[in-house]
């Protein structure tokens, strides 16, 4: 008997299955779909209420998870229990935020690592892709539940200048949520569709997309030809945001009041209901003079005109983002034929009226700048569903594409449906001191473990000159051209050595086992991402014995007998770790060796520095 899905929430039939537009924002995420009869996108929210999930995670004592309204309203009271901001941490080390890591309030591990950061809840340690994912589960649970339908498959949005390893932790992310991830593009891309631009192949264009957030500010200028969307430069400020302006109403409230900000950090609570009425404050000014409310029976009041002086050092500061893009892709505002506003911060008028300024021409401000991202995210889903028949799809890549790396992971270097021709470069290196020789073996596959995927070749990069453990840099490029054919090539960029081989990716290649291998992907999506994780942690694990071996053995005598005791008891304790299935007792063994060997590395860091400064050797 044949089965026909009928959506309970229209009534319609359903003839394929549902594709959803995720926009997952560093503030607040929508999930978004083609409607079926209106054949429009509409972003989905439950009868009255708000289109936007805040992007809050809240766990509490029992490890619940909670996402969205009711967790952000635990960042005030429950700061190191209430996770925020996680987008920024995508594919980040330590090293790329420890400038800005006093702005989280929970704890980011330092590991004097490159390796990506983790965030430490109580005992229990979460990457960013963990994080990201709760999201994700979180709209992908509330689609369901006013669709009244399963969904399974997304394509998801990315700011443009975000790199690969970002835009492979968001197709984890949207994995280990359940989902199968078609399709990563960019906001400002998005944007672009949900405004129509892009959707005729005659057209031939030059925008600017200005992207203010809640937390983060980007400008992205596009070229658009033949349905082709190429990002000719993006800039911005990523620490900068809708919150800003919050806070600069606050500042401006408290040196009214002959109040102290750091008062302000002693009673959260009123911190976050001044905060709530700076934020009114800011929305109600777009479209009135002046704003009057009270707190605790205190008048608070401010008029636009002052609330423009506040805010103008903000603005000029994405002004001057727009003409350093301009400058980047070599072009001057006047060949800007189209400025699109994504974002809820865009709607103030001084910045309305200052962009237009600035490019000499009015901007368009006709969709909701919330939910634009995820609107053009849907329409982008529906061209993948075949339903728009008038866009050109490009031929795609099937699975994706990777190498092997330390521990038995898959590391991919083109993701399923990239579009092709194809060309990506990254760079690895050795993890044992004088290794001659790599061993680049080529995977096709969604699974996280190499041996869970198929093996398509496998050469030797020889010859390479014996040099410490992560001294060389061996870059591996993967060319797939139109004929599916790959070209992959290592080099070692020291030396110049070099070695590449030519791969028929789709060998062999039939829909069942394409079907298959993309059903086991999303069964064993759960499991893959904890073995990948256990396998991370031992690695990590491994290679901090490793160094910290060799450390004491070339430092031993600047070291105390007690330091030497407390390094040896935490080597062990670290080394039994390794042997048990518990990636967080791992990151707490490894955590408590670089807590004991940090302050005498420091120590005799700064003693080889000292006598160096006398002239003498290291």
């Amino acid at each position: 008997m044949a089965r026909i899905g009928i959506n309970i929430a229209t009534g319609s039939l359903q003839k394929e299955e549902i594709i959803v537009g995720i926009d997952l924002g560093t503030t607040n995420s929508l999930i978004s779909f083609i409607h079926p009869d209106a054949k429009q996108p509409v972003a989905l929210k439950e009868h009255n209420s708000s289109s936007m999930v805040p992007s809050v995670i809240y766990f509490d004592e029992q490890g619940n998870i909670t996402v969205g309204e009711e967790a952000r309203k635990k960042l005030i009271t429950e700061p190191q229990h209430t996770i925020f901001s996680a987008k920024r941490l995508m594919g980040k080390t330590f090293n790329d935020i420890k400038e800005n890591a006093s702005l989280f309030s929970y704890r980011i591990i330092d590991d004097n690592k490159d390796g990506l950061v983790k965030v430490q809840v109580g005992d229990k340690f979460y990457s960013p892709v963990d994080l990201s994912s709760f999201i994700l589960k979180e709209l992908k649970h509330r689609a369901e539940h006013i669709l009244k339908t399963p969904v399974n498959k997304a394509v998801i949005t990315v700011p443009a200048y975000f790199n690969d390893a970002q835009r492979q932790a968001t197709r984890d992310a949207g994995k280990l949520a359940g989902l199968d991830v078609l399709r990563i593009i960019n906001e400002p891309t998005a944007a672009s569709l949900a405004y129509g631009i892009g959707l005729n192949k005659a057209e031939e264009k030059i925008i600017a997309v200005y992207d203010l957030g809640g937390g983060t500010f980007d400008v992205s200028v596009l070229k658009i030809s033949n349905g082709i969307f190429e990002v000719l430069s993006t800039n911005g400020d990523t620490y900068l945001g809708g919150d800003d302006i919050d806070n600069a109403i606050v500042k401006h409230w408290l040196q009214q009041a002959g109040v102290n900000e750091d008062d302000l950090q002693q009673n959260k609570e009123f911190a976050q209901a001044i905060r709530l009425k700076a934020e009114a404050a800011k929305i109600y000014l777009s479209d009135n003079d002046n704003f009057e409310q009270e707190l605790n029976g205190d008048t608070l009041a401010i008029n636009r005109a002052t609330f423009n002086e506040l805010i103008w050092p903000l603005v000029d500061k994405t002004i001057k983002a727009c003409g350093a893009a301009l400058k980047d892709a070599g072009l001057k505002a006047a060949d800007i034929s189209v400025i699109v506003m994504v974002g809820g911060s865009s709607r103030i008028p001084l910045i309305k009226e200052s962009v237009g300024n600035f490019f000499g021409r009015a901007v368009n401000d006709t969709v909701n700048p919330d939910e634009v991202v995820a609107l053009g995210a849907a329409i982008q889903a529906d061209i993948l569903a075949g339903n728009n028949r008038d866009l050109l799809l490009l031929d795609i890549t099937p699975l994706s594409l990777g190498i092997e790396t330390m521990g038995g992971l898959m590391d991919v270097l083109i993701p399923r449906n990239s579009k092709i021709p194809h060309m990506v470069s990254r760079q690895y290196t050795t993890y044992k001191d004088g290794q001659g020789g790599i061993k680049i073996s080529v995977y096709q596959g969604e699974r996280d473990m190499v041996a869970d995927n198929r093996k398509l070749a496998e050469f030797n990069l020889t010859g390479i000159p014996g040099m410490p453990a992560g001294l060389p840099k061996v870059e591996v490029s993967f060319m797939l051209n139109a004929d599916g054919i790959l070209v992959v090539k290592a080099k070692e960029l020291r030396s110049g050595v070099e070695q590449s081989i030519q791969v028929k990716s789709q060998l062999d290649l039939t829909d069942e086992l394409l079907e298959k291998m993309l059903l086991d992907s999303i069964t064993h999506a759960k499991e893959d991402i904890a073995t990948r994780a256990l396998a991370e942690a031992r690695t990590e694990g491994e290679q901090l014995l490793s160094t910290t071996e060799k450390f004491i053995q070339k430092n031993a005598v600047s070291l105390s007998k007690e330091e030497l005791i407390q390094t040896s008891q935490a080597m062990q304790a670290l080394q039994l770790s390794l042997t048990m299935e518990d990636k967080d007792l791992i990151h707490t063994k490894v955590e408590a060796l670089n807590d004991i060997s940090r302050p005498y590395a420091e120590r005799i860091m700064d003693e080889a520095v000292s006598q160096a400064m006398k002239g003498k050797a290291i």
